[in-house]
């Protein structure tokens, strides 16, 4: 009996999680720079893209959270 073998699934598993809160992270960092930017070029009073993009995204990630997991 091998000791190791367990935790290969929980490293496996533990690597998806970790791929996936990374993806979060980057893609809301570059939706507030996106929305930085284009609130700047707009020339808006208010910040709105800063807070849309990343609610959009938000949004985005756990529909696609859901309709990955939903398949088992």
């Amino acid at each position: 009996m091998n000791i190791d073998e367990p935790n290969k699934g929980n490293n496996k598993l533990l690597m998806k999680y970790l791929g996936l809160a990374t993806q979060l992270m980057i893609s809301l960092a570059l939706a507030v720079f996106i929305g930085l930017k284009l609130d700047k070029w707009l020339s808006f009073s208010t910040p709105l893209l800063v807070w849309i993009l990343p609610l959009l995204v938000l949004v985005g990630m756990i529909w696609q959270i859901i309709k990955d997991t939903s398949k088992k």
